[in-house]
């Protein structure tokens, strides 16, 4: 059982829908949290507005993603019910009885990363949650969502910055194995020439763009060349320049679920560790 992204995009029907939607949707999310507790797939979940014509909807799971839309379509339906009130053709209604109508939109809806990073891929969430229950650990840390939007100067420069990013797949999970605090990771391709860099990390905001500007930040150096109104570059001799843009590129997050609360990336990996047979010598 593989881990995976979704980056399912809604297309809303007026900028109206949007402010409906922005305004309901956080008093919703208890119910996906205990859809996604129940199905014990889903390692992360997060929702936010691309625009006042776009909602998406993020997730990093385990397993097959028609097999997780159909679980969610089954217990948490009301959710995506007063979602697609206010969506352009969306599937029948209620999902709950639909869920295979369901899964077939929202397939039609996917976009695709460009790459997908992770850092702990053998294990999944119900793996990491039984080893934390057996090691009696609490998660004590604090993660955040990182939802960055990069507007590329024209779509030539957009598959530019696609043909970049697959070429420098390896390096940019080593590169982000070498920060060593982002979960998961991904860039993705959207609607008018933009690019996602969406991940979940620990730490505060401030030191987690330090980091990462220091082991990354040649990958962004290559993509602001094809960035409109770029900050300065190097990122690394320009911190606070690019920590000020990537704040003003970011989106909101509505609902961050967390399968395993507070669990460090540093957390898991001793976990995952302890749980090894120890070799004997001698």
């Amino acid at each position: 059982m593989g881990q995976s992204h979704f980056t399912l995009s809604f297309p809303l029907r007026s900028p109206v829908d949007a402010n409906v939607l922005a305004e309901q949707l956080p008093a919703m999310m208890p119910d996906l949290f205990e859809a996604n507790d129940k199905i014990g797939r889903v390692h992360y979940s997060r929702f936010t507005f691309l625009s006042a014509r776009s909602l998406l909807f993020l997730g990093d799971f385990d397993g097959e993603f028609d097999h997780l839309v159909t679980d969610l379509a089954k217990l948490s339906g009301p959710v995506f019910d007063a979602i697609l009130r206010h969506v352009v053709d969306p599937p029948p209604m209620p999902v709950a009885i639909n869920a295979n109508a369901f899964a077939n939109w929202t397939k039609a809806h996917l976009l695709e990363a460009v790459n997908i990073y992770t850092a702990y891929p053998e294990v999944s969430a119900k793996e990491i949650k039984a080893l934390a229950r057996a090691a009696e650990v609490d998660g004590g840390g604090e993660l955040h969502p990182f939802l960055v939007i990069l507007p590329i100067k024209s779509y030539l420069h957009f598959v530019t910055v696609q043909l970049i990013l697959r070429a420098r797949g390896k390096g940019t999970t080593k590169d982000l194995d070498s920060v060593g605090t982002p979960h998961f990771a991904q860039f993705v391709p959207l609607e008018d020439n933009q690019i996602g860099f969406f991940t979940v990390y620990d730490g505060s905001f401030d030191k987690y763009i330090a980091d990462f500007t220091k082991n990354i930040g040649q990958v962004f150096d290559l993509i602001f060349r094809f960035t409109k109104s770029p900050p300065p570059s190097p990122c690394r001799k320009h911190l606070q320049e690019f920590i000020d843009f990537a704040a003003g590129a970011s989106r909101a997050p509505i609902g961050f679920y967390q399968a395993y609360p507070g669990l460090s990336v540093q957390d898991i990996h001793a976990l995952i560790a302890d749980s090894k047979p120890q070799s004997v010598s001698g």
